[in-house]
């Protein structure tokens, strides 16, 4: 068992490992279906996996917002904000102060970032 991940090849090698454990755990009933030295294997592999992640590929944890969201979805809607608040049917003045976090979402707002920008609603939730 490697000690540490030092490069992409290592880390894409431990999560094929930590993927066969799931298949494993997933044929067998769950991971308490594992034996204690599979279960302690899986543990120091994705010990292993999240220190990279963190130290190395910068991803963790990820500052995920939800206008993180919306600003990525304007971005690929190839929207103006001027536009957005058309779309949300509210003055840009108010949308203004959502995105710039100077007052909270409310309902109406949530409610045209599901149905206009097609954004899960259990997302939505999860980021207010």
């Amino acid at each position: 068992m490697i000690d540490k991940i030092r490069n992409k090849n290592q880390y894409e090698q431990v999560h094929q490992l930590i993927e066969g454990f799931i298949k494993k755990a997933t044929k067998g009933g769950g991971f308490n279906s594992l034996n204690k030295k599979d279960t302690e294997e899986l543990h120091q592999l994705t010990l292993l996996a999240a220190d990279y992640e963190k130290n190395s590929l910068k991803i963790w944890p990820l500052p995920i917002t939800i206008n993180d969201v919306i600003q990525k979805k304007i971005a690929e809607m190839n929207l103006t904000q001027y536009k957005l608040a058309a779309l949300f049917e509210m003055s840009s003045s108010k949308l203004s102060k959502i995105l710039n976090g100077k007052r909270e979402p409310d309902i109406q707002f949530l409610k045209a970032v599901h149905e206009k920008l097609g954004i899960d609603g259990n997302m939505i939730l999860e980021l207010i």
